[in-house]
């Protein structure tokens, strides 16, 4: 009885505390979960309403910010001394032509008496030199009138109403899209214009950000406690079955929190356009050029919806080898700890347990993704420095954002952490070491 109660109830100790930490992981698995997706919602909202589609690639776009400068210039309009002064000049210019051409049609010769009598007349009447004398005055009343108040006004109101038709004539089909878009995402988030929405979206966005890798932390944390416990109870024997069907659970959790949440993410945008126009910048910010966001689930999920066969292919054995065997293998593990006699020798188990790890591909997923997200990083920043421009009238500033996400971290901490518990299994499995069926006992 004794003896019983010594097995029993530090099991029962074991089973209490661990499935405290368990559900700690697990609350803090699906924080991060949750987490993940949220921030991927709001980063394509964002994508969505600032894509580059809608602003330096739209017609519409460039017709209102150049049509706007062109109005206020128009508006701030006024002459200044040396202006009035070259004014002056092209108007008497313009003055002393017409007054040659007048002259010079009243000269030329005349067939007719009445055309003759005129010619007569205008050389009696009228002396091309005192009007020439008097172009100046002309000239300065004319630039006097063109500068009255009432005057300006009609002149501006004249080239606003070219400026207006102008822009009514040059359109493109974005805007009805654009509008729409901005108007539902502005409703989203309980905004009125792009300034309030960029700040929303930057500060809703560093909070989660924060707190996935917080949770991130506490996850792995219940994970290293876990395997402490081996360290420290690696010789209690009979409390190993209890432990690593416990230690199973924690796999499980971080295999299913590292399939679902977000892995890596694609972001490339042009932080700012600078254009110079009547020496007033027309400028453009945070114009996304491509974003995506992907989990191992959602890569499947896109894979197996194309319609090429051989990209259904690459999705149904993506599931198969990195999700599917890697739950198989778990199954297989507890069922031999648990049944240790009954199922120590069934093929199945045994095969599940201990040989499917040749077809396990979880770790060649963690350095595919490492490699994927090293050559799209390097493509990205080398195509991108390209698009950088410097210079009086124009000037481009792009912007790298591609990023492992935690979802890859915690795949990552299964993968060693599925390890670790492969090689305890080979000290605690149940092998006959003879024929006479002697059992081994090793611990860690």
């Amino acid at each position: 009885m004794k003896a019983t109660r010594k097995i029993v109830l530090p099991n029962i100790l074991l089973l209490v505390g661990l499935s405290l930490l368990l559900c700690g992981e697990t609350w803090f698995g699906y924080r991060i979960t949750t987490l993940s997706s949220q921030q991927e919602e709001i980063k394509a909202d964002y994508s969505a309403s600032n894509n580059i589609t809608f602003g330096i690639l739209s017609v519409d776009q460039w017709r209102e910010k150049m049509a706007d400068v062109v109005e206020g210039k128009v508006n701030e309009f006024n002459m200044t001394a040396l202006q009035k002064k070259e004014l002056q000049k092209k108007v008497e210019k313009q003055l002393n032509h017409l007054v040659d051409k007048a002259v010079g049609e009243a000269n030329k010769p005349q067939k007719g008496i009445g055309g003759k009598l005129k010619k007569l007349a205008f050389n009696a009447l009228v002396d091309a030199e005192e009007i020439q004398a008097e172009v100046p005055a002309f000239a300065a009343t004319i630039v006097n009138r063109i500068n009255k108040p009432a005057s300006k006004k009609r002149l501006k109101n004249i080239i606003t109403s070219k400026v207006n038709q102008l822009e009514k004539e040059t359109f493109d089909n974005t805007e009805p899209a654009s509008v729409t878009v901005k108007r539902h995402v502005y409703k989203k988030y309980h905004v009125n214009n792009s300034v309030a929405f960029e700040k929303t979206i930057n500060s809703q966005l560093t909070n989660i950000q924060s707190a996935m890798y917080k949770y991130t932390y506490a996850m792995i944390g219940c994970v290293l406690l876990a395997l402490c416990l081996w360290f420290l109870l690696r010789k209690q024997v009979r409390l190993h079955t209890t432990l690593y069907i416990l230690s199973l659970l924690f796999a499980f959790v971080l295999l299913l929190v590292g399939i679902t949440a977000t892995i890596i993410e694609v972001d490339a945008r042009i932080q700012s356009l600078s254009f110079t126009l009547l020496s007033e910048k027309l400028a453009f910010t945070n114009q996304v050029l491509f974003f995506q966001s992907k989990s191992i689930t959602g890569v499947v999920t896109s894979l197996v919806e194309q319609p090429k066969p051989d990209a259904v292919l690459v999705g149904i054995l993506i599931l198969l080898f990195v999700i599917i065997l890697p739950v198989l293998r778990m199954i297989g593990k507890g069922i031999l700890i648990w049944g240790r006699d009954k199922y120590a020798e069934n093929k199945l188990i045994r095969f599940l347990a201990l040989d499917l790890g040749k077809w396990d591909m979880a770790d060649v997923m963690v350095v595919g993704i490492g490699m994927t997200y090293i050559g799209l990083n390097g493509i990205l920043q080398s195509q991108l420095s390209d698009l950088n421009i410097q210079e009086e009238l124009l000037s481009t500033v792009t912007q790298n954002n591609t990023s492992l996400q935690p979802g890859y971290y915690i795949f990552v901490t299964y993968v060693v952490y599925a390890s670790v518990l492969s090689m305890i299994l080979k000290r605690i499995n149940p092998l006959k070491n003879n024929k006479n069926g002697s059992q081994d006992t090793n611990t860690i």
